[in-house]
């Protein structure tokens, strides 16, 4: 399930404690050792956030344990070691990457186990709905983050608000006529590349700054549902707006789906709190990793093809 922390005014300050990262790291003998004492497990690792985390790493030098449902067909770095998700092998582990759509049921006895192998560290994908009143999407997060804090493992709490590939459940309307229909237009978000979130995933795994941290992760600006639209459009080189429809009526379409009614009801209400109202735009991505996080813009030309009718191409560069 893709995350889904929408925009709440927040406190100014992003982090418990978010010193800045070194954009280098010098590759001492000491520093070789490190990478090879390091076996880093990622679940989720094909998903929006696990494979720019993997790839990430890989590319670092980094010992990278890939869970998948589906290994054969996984598509990741032939130096990644590629397991079953089913299977959770935690030997030689002392970093997790927690994705907590893969364990929407529960973690069972994964934190227990993590101990018993002499795991170190957790970095948990959390949201930015934890950091808000008390939501249904937010509790489930704390819930995670509550298990593993008891736990006595190191940990980072990551908390994105939404995620730029929450348009993708636009794809089919805008491939068809190029009109996404849903609710309230002109809620604000501040949309975050998931290759953003992964960058700051892999400094808390790899680093020990961000031990005890709950970044909160934003985007560079604040959108409304129709600029985001609007974005898709100018990017595919042809018209795409965004047509409102009443809140009972997205209601119905989304409960229809797999989403359960408390969560339908939550992400309403934080569209209908966010209305004309800027979502707070946080700098934490650049803190942590010295990069500007990726625009809206950039994150939409990354994944056109996504948004393309069969057989025409985009007309952006």
């Amino acid at each position: 399930m893709t995350e889904t922390g929408q925009r709440t005014r927040l406190g100014p300050q992003p982090v418990e404690r978010c010193p800045r990262a070194d954009s280098s790291i010098r590759l001492t003998s000491s520093t070789v050792q490190m990478k090879m004492d390091l076996m880093i497990l990622i679940t989720g690792a094909t998903g929006a956030v696990g494979r720019p985390l993997v790839h990430e790493l890989a590319r670092a030098g980094h010992k990278v344990r890939a869970l998948t449902r589906t290994p054969a067909t996984a598509g990741l770095p032939p130096e990644v070691e590629v397991a079953r998700t089913e299977d959770l092998p935690l030997n030689g582990v002392t970093s997790i990457f927690m994705n907590p759509a893969v364990f929407w049921n529960g973690l069972g006895d994964l934190l227990t186990r993590a101990v018993e192998n002499r795991v170190r560290r957790v970095v948990l994908l959390s949201s930015l709905a934890a950091a808000a009143p008390p939501n249904p999407i937010g509790a489930h997060h704390l819930e995670f983050e509550n298990q593993i804090e008891a736990s006595g493992l190191e940990w980072t709490f990551l908390r994105p608000g939404a995620f730029a590939a929450n348009t993708l459940q636009w794809a089919d309307q805008i491939r068809a006529d190029g009109v996404v229909r849903g609710p309230y237009a002109d809620a604000h978000t501040a949309p975050i590349d998931e290759r953003d979130i992964a960058a700051v995933a892999a400094k808390a795994l790899t680093t020990d700054a961000h031990i005890g941290t709950k970044p909160l992760l934003t985007g560079p600006e604040s959108l409304t549902n129709a600029d985001q639209a609007r974005i898709i459009g100018e990017t595919l080189g042809r018209p795409v707006r965004y047509e409102e429809i009443s809140p009972e009526a997205a209601r119905e379409a989304m409960t229809g789906g797999f989403a359960p009614a408390e969560v339908v009801d939550a992400l309403l209400s934080m569209y209908a709190a966010a209305v004309n109202t800027p979502a707070e735009v946080l700098r934490t991505v650049e803190q942590i990793t010295t990069n500007p996080p990726r625009t809206f813009k950039t994150w939409t030309t990354a994944n056109i093809s996504q948004f393309q009718q069969i057989g025409i191409a985009t007309n952006s560069a």
